[in-house]
């Protein structure tokens, strides 16, 4: 977990080892959004095209397909890392999900980087922490090492 803030141009400054990791990437391109409005995404776009790839063959429930598609499309935008490390969020994602002025937190999770704001943070590590025992215990029983 990564404390991080967005500068005033919206850009956020990626840890080294993030940034190790996406310049060994051989497209540079990223797709920088949030799916479920709350929390925003930076993924690599050949994980960002596995997605889209997802989206259209889902059959379980094509609503919320759609739905997970739309949000990310609406607040979406494509970026590339600069060569300070930097990532732009677009204005509209900076606004709908109150990045701009407060403490960030990053951790990388199945091959994207979530951003957590202070509060979702802080809702995130009570439920966790809640729950921790029990979690780690049934993950142990399927086969956590």
């Amino acid at each position: 977990m990564y404390p991080c803030r967005l500068d005033e141009k919206g850009r956020l400054k990626l840890p080294a080892e993030f940034q190790h990791f996406l310049q060994l990437l051989p497209e540079k391109k990223l797709f920088v959004t949030s799916l479920d409005r709350r929390i925003a995404q930076i993924y690599p776009i050949s994980v960002w095209r596995e997605n889209e790839k997802f989206f259209e063959s889902y059959r379980d429930n094509p609503q919320v397909a759609q739905d997970v598609a739309f949000n990310a499309n609406d607040l979406g935008a494509d970026a590339e890392m600069d060569s300070q490390g930097r990532v732009l969020f677009n204005t509209s994602l900076r606004k709908d999900l109150d990045l701009q002025n407060q403490e960030l937190h990053l951790y990388a999770y199945r091959g994207h980087i979530k951003v957590l704001t202070e509060a979702l943070y802080q809702e995130r590590r009570q439920r966790a922490t809640k729950t921790a025992t029990e979690s780690v215990e049934q993950l142990e029983r399927a086969g956590l090492k």
